[in-house]
């Protein structure tokens, strides 16, 4: 009875392990691919080396020295090691472990990225389009300093989630994001803040919506293109910054130029102070901002609380719109 019990485990041994074995090379295989795949479409595509370990429960994949460029966006990736981590019966659960420095570059401007500590979850569709269903990042202590030295943005902790809609259409996703100790640049507050009233760190900023793509976001969005929103659906959006307190809720409609079309309801704590800040930094042109206020200033007066301002907003025509009037130029929501 020993040597038979003793027989199965030594078989089931092996069995397991030519299975990870086999798993192992494949992944190995599959990744290896993917870049040659990339570079021969015209990216940069480059890794010091590329390796699978994590015998016996895991499949961990691990590349060094990466670099990567798209030149249909003009974004660019650089990383001395990435990890995609993920048990070896349930591959399409993974987590993704970024080092703490990086390289981001846009057309605009290059990017170092540090943090203690950048991973996410991902899990997607066990099949190959490798559809997203669910996602969290998190990061701590990160710090984007432009290559230029214009000066660091940095959280004390940031999370981002996005999950598939059950029972929706397949390219809806909800979306969330909470920001603490968010310390932005220190010549944006200069611009924004000359006077140094304000804070370091803003007290909140977090975001919860809904957004409808036009596809959904699977491996097609690196390789081909990203999804772009058609239509969102923002819960709330809040910022506060010392005495200083920003709401937003509303929808819109975005069409393929990414032009919004839709409402949103703003609701300003001090929004004088704001609107301020918004002409320093140049949302609002100056020659529009004495109209602007003697019209606000009314509209907060009507309400009771001169302070507090609750006002829709329109979207249409490519311009932000108070009333009839329009205040300045609605943001083109596209991603690259």
């Amino acid at each position: 009875m020993l040597r038979l019990l003793l027989t199965v485990i030594v078989i089931a041994a092996a069995a397991w392990s030519g299975y990870w074995y086999v798993g192992a090379t494949s992944l190995e295989s599959a990744f290896s691919n993917w870049f040659e795949e990339r570079r021969a479409e015209g990216w940069v595509a480059d890794y010091t080396s590329l390796k699978v370990q994590g015998y016996p429960n895991r499949l961990d994949t691990v590349a060094t020295g990466l670099a990567m460029a798209d030149p249909g966006t003009g974004l660019a990736w650089e990383a001395p090691q990435f990890e995609i981590n993920a048990l070896s019966y349930q591959p399409n659960h993974v987590i993704a472990v970024w080092p703490g420095q990086q390289l981001l570059a846009t057309p605009q401007e290059k990017y170092h990225l540090s943090s203690d500590d950048m991973r996410a979850s991902l899990v997607i569709a066990p099949d190959t389009t490798l559809q997203v269903e669910r996602t969290a990042l998190t990061a701590e202590s990160l710090e984007i300093r432009p290559a230029s030295g214009k000066g660091s943005t940095a959280l004390q902790s940031l999370r981002l989630a996005a999950e598939h809609v059950p029972m929706a259409d397949a390219a809806t996703y909800r979306l969330g994001l909470a920001a603490e100790g968010f310390s932005p640049s220190l010549g944006w507050r200069d611009l924004v803040d000359p006077n140094g009233t304000l804070p370091d760190r803003f007290d909140a900023l977090s975001a919860d919506l809904t957004v409808e793509f036009d596809k959904p976001w699977d491996r097609s969005a690196i390789e081909i293109a990203r999804p772009q929103p058609q239509m969102i659906h923002l819960r709330l959006a809040e910022a506060r910054w010392g005495r200083l307190e920003l709401q937003a809720a509303g929808e819109v409609s975005v069409d393929s130029a990414g032009q919004p079309t839709g409402e949103i309801t703003i609701k300003a704590r001090n929004w004088r102070e704001i609107l301020e800040l918004a002409v320093n930094a140049g949302a609002i042109p100056p020659g529009l901002a004495g109209t602007l206020r003697d019209g606000l200033s009314l509209i907060s007066g009507m309400a009771g609380n001169p302070k507090t301002l609750d006002i829709p907003l329109g979207l249409r025509g490519g311009r932000i719109m108070l009333g009839p009037v329009p205040i300045g130029p609605a943001p083109v929501l596209r991603l690259r």
